[in-house]
């Protein structure tokens, strides 16, 4: 069979699936709906035709995460409380992409006031005051695609130098720390590198 021929058939396969399995919302009610989340309360109608109800999902905005390396090849993280866990947690640096309207939550839906390599490269440097010219895109994947709607957008930054102080938010405490590959999979091998995405996005690097 030719390569275009299973990849065509593939593709019929995919949508024959997405018909057959997709869940339909038929109410939903916005429990909290302000500048910061988009919490609400559904009832989907499954492909049975039963309904289930309540089903809780929410809207947050998309964000990046940067696998940074300085030029000595160390790897830049940064460590900070994490209130889900209630600890301390050592990640790559990350953040939202910027909305025109100020929101914290929605999607890339036209209101972005950047786009995500400006949102890598901005981040990067308030919380690292480290900043590169050589990037790199390596995935953009769903968040949380159980119950949450944004997107991670990841991304290398190499060769990384110093070019000033850490510009945080009043709600930041972030100290920066340079950690070794082996460092970083020691880390990730013991379940101390604890954002699931983040370690997504070191395996993809490394792939690279």
């Amino acid at each position: 069979m030719a390569e275009n021929e299973i990849r065509d058939n593939k593709n019929m396969e995919e949508a024959a699936d997405a018909d057959a399995l997709s869940w339909e919302e038929i109410r939903t009610e916005h429990i909290i709906r302000n500048e910061w989340i988009d919490f609400r309360q559904c009832a989907f109608r499954f492909p049975d035709g039963t309904v289930f109800e309540p089903y809780y999902n929410y809207s947050r905005k998309d964000y990046v995460v940067i696998v940074a390396s300085d030029t000595e090849g160390k790897y830049l993280c940064v460590r900070q409380y994490r209130q889900g866990i209630k600890q301390v947690t050592t990640e790559f640096p990350a953040g939202g992409i910027e909305r025109r309207d100020g929101r914290e939550y929605g999607g890339m839906d036209g209101l972005m006031a950047e786009d995500g390599i400006e949102a890598a490269k901005r981040e990067l440097l308030e919380e690292t005051g480290y900043a590169s010219d050589e990037w790199e895109h390596l995935l953009t994947i769903p968040s949380n695609a159980t119950i949450a709607d944004n997107y991670a957008h990841l991304y290398v930054a190499k060769n990384c130098k110093k070019v000033s102080e850490q510009n945080l938010d009043s709600t930041e405490f972030i100290r920066v720390v340079s950690l070794s590959a082996d460092e970083i999979e020691k880390l990730i091998t013991e379940g101390r590198f604890q954002q699931a995405v983040h370690v997504a996005a070191w395996f993809m690097a490394q792939r690279k």
